[in-house]
């Protein structure tokens, strides 16, 4: 197993990262079992990679990112394509006042419907609270696609659970900290 050290290691990045990785998981999947054995096998390929964690102040970073990877690994491994979303368009302008409460279930439904490259930067953004360039390199994109990619999901999610007629109202300038 390695080293007293390492192992200290692992379990200190268990301790303070197990919650988002599941809760990411969970986004990602839908499923709680699902969740709970993404998260597991992303703590033992952190494991058994351990020497590539280079800076432990990026340790979230990169234990987000064997997440991902193992979960998109299990995506084509099923035969799943990406749909895309080129066709949806902005998010609306402006948003209704005050905005309806979301049920958690009808958000999580439209989470699993999101294709991953649209569901990805939102979890990220708004559930794990990372910044769009740590999104950005975890994603290997630039922060322009990121922000666009993060546009349309919030676009699409806000005609999924608000209706057609959030998208129809009229102008005011956005802002990245506008909320779904």
């Amino acid at each position: 197993m390695g080293m007293p050290g390492s192992q200290r290691t692992v379990e200190r990045l268990v301790e303070e990262h197990y919650v988002g990785l599941y809760r990411y998981a969970y986004r990602l999947t839908g499923s709680e079992a699902d969740a709970e054995d993404l998260t597991q096998e992303t703590f033992c390929k952190a494991q058994m990679n351990l020497s590539q964690l280079r800076a432990t102040d990026r340790a979230k970073n990169w234990l987000f990112t064997i997440l991902r990877n193992a979960y998109l690994h299990r995506v084509r491994t099923e035969k799943q394509q990406p749909r895309s979303l080129d066709l949806v368009g902005d998010v609306p302008d402006v948003l209704p006042e005050p905005l309806p409460d979301v049920d958690p279930d009808q958000l999580q439904q439209a989470l699993a419907e999101l294709p991953e490259v649209y569901r990805t930067p939102i979890l990220l953004y708004y559930f794990e609270e990372f910044s769009y360039r740590d999104i950005a390199e975890q994603m290997d994109l630039p922060i322009g696609t990121v922000m666009s990619r993060l546009a349309r999901a919030k676009g699409w999610l806000r005609s999924r659970l608000l209706g057609p007629d959030a998208a129809t109202l009229g102008p005011r300038p956005r802002r990245a900290t506008d909320g779904l």
